[in-house]
């Protein structure tokens, strides 16, 4: 009989109690897959849940008996809190015990390894010990595990994808719907897909920790959350979608990641007929080009106590299999060009006062900077406001510019007397080319 891969899980939340319906209900289809069975060793949670059945492991409160338990091989963390700098003094303090115990440490935590990966990863690496992350990013998409195995033949050039649900699903709402921001948030907060305060997701904070693990991994970069660009998706607004749709594009909140560039965070313009434009919902995708093998697309699930338990126990059959996740060597933080050398095409929404001579102006300072127009749409019939101040919105796509350039041109433009307010700008994807 082989020796069993002794699991001690920390936590019994949903995604906990995931993982214990996978380990208990499927064990045989589990044990068929991997050379040693996975065994339900023991379980800590600062709440008991005697609801759950456990199979027969023993249960206690204290979450930092798992690593001094000599009947424990490796411990699944799925801690959950209200508190998140609670819950990441909790993971972190777990992952260091576990690797000094020489015990394996699966997690769901990406601000656990977007945070204080560095060290922790490190660590592991000097000690042999075995860290699985695969749930830490986009759910029940094998996106780390393709980085890291599937795609380890192939120099990674850059990769691109949705990797927040629950902005995707807002985005869709307003798309599909019509529906204001504010109107597709109270309704993802109502299905249990936003908190009550969504400021993680709609920033883009949760889809920074995600894309920052994704550098990580690609091009062996040091994590580094704070290096990377951030937009949310709170400006965006239904007429926005409205344009884009009718210029031929879909909005989506993307995290992209090149090769020496600057990983950002940020609204994009998607080509309506690319692949990753007709992800909806609450669903993930990545897409990842690398030098051999072309571009490859991963697309499902992003969230949810299934996907993510999914992904944990991958992580555990790995172990289990001795072919645990390669973790990239350290490596030193190179130059990587701002998101400021950043070049693309532009889409601006300009509120205009409704008189003559106002696009001239635009038009004069676009051409000043060296920046053509591809298309405009300007509608006398959008006009809004007091009839003493109407004004209208003109929404211009331009050819390719420099980010820096562009930010030049939208302050010149916002001065101009004849425009009223801040001006909408949403950078396009060309997934055809570069990202």
């Amino acid at each position: 009989m082989p020796t069993p891969l002794r699991v001690g899980l920390a936590g019994l939340g949903t995604v906990g109690q995931g993982v214990v319906r996978l380990l208990l209900e499927d064990a045989a289809g589990l044990r068929a897959r991997a050379p040693r069975p996975l065994v339900l060793s023991r379980v800590a949670s600062r709440t008991p849940r005697p609801h759950v059945a456990l199979g027969g492991a023993p249960f206690s409160t204290d979450a930092r008996a798992l690593i001094d338990a000599d009947d424990v091989d490796v411990i699944v963390e799925t801690i959950a809190s209200t508190d998140a700098d609670a819950a990441l003094a909790a993971s972190k303090e777990l992952l260091a015990g576990a690797i000094d115990a020489g015990k394996g440490f699966v997690t769901a935590n990406k601000a656990l390894i977007a945070r204080e990966g560095n060290a922790l990863l490190a660590a592991a690496r000097n000690a042999g010990t075995h860290v699985g992350f695969e749930a830490a990013v986009a759910g029940g998409v094998p996106i780390i595990n393709a980085l890291t195995q599937g795609l380890a033949a192939n120099r990674i050039e850059w990769l691109a994808g949705i990797v927040n649900g629950t902005s995707n699903h807002i985005l869709t709402a307003m798309a599909q719907d019509g529906q204001s921001f504010d109107a597709a948030l109270a309704e993802a907060q109502r299905l249990g897909y936003a908190e009550a305060d969504p400021t993680f997701d709609v920033e883009g904070i949760d889809a920074a920790h995600k894309l920052a693990i994704l550098a990580h991994l690609a091009f062996g970069a040091p994590l580094d959350l704070a290096g990377v660009y951030v937009e949310g998706i709170r400006a965006i607004d239904a007429e926005d979608i409205a344009y884009a749709r009718e210029l031929g594009f879909r909005v989506k909140h993307l995290g992209v990641a090149r090769r020496g560039a600057q990983p950002r965070v940020h609204p994009c313009l998607l080509p309506e007929d690319s692949l990753i434009a007709k992800v909806d919902g609450v669903s993930n995708a990545v897409q990842v080009h690398g030098h051999a093998v072309g571009s490859t697309l991963y697309v499902g699930p992003g969230a949810g106590a299934a996907p993510t338990a999914s992904a944990i126990v991958a992580n555990l059959l790995e172990i289990a299999r001795a072919a645990p996740m390669a973790l990239p060597a350290p490596a030193q933080a190179g130059a990587t060009a701002p998101i400021g050398a950043l070049t693309c095409q532009h889409y601006l929404k300009i509120p205009a006062a409704d008189e003559p001579g106002v696009f001239a102006q635009v038009a004069e300072i676009l051409s000043r900077h060296g920046v053509s127009i591809e298309s405009v749409i300007q509608r006398g019939a959008a006009a809004r406001g007091e009839a003493a101040s109407q004004w209208v919105p003109i929404v211009i796509l331009t050819n390719a510019a420099a980010e820096a350039e562009m930010r030049a041109i939208v302050a010149a433009i916002e001065g101009l007397d004849g425009v009223t307010g801040r001006i909408g700008r949403i950078r396009v994807a060309d997934f055809g080319g570069t990202v």
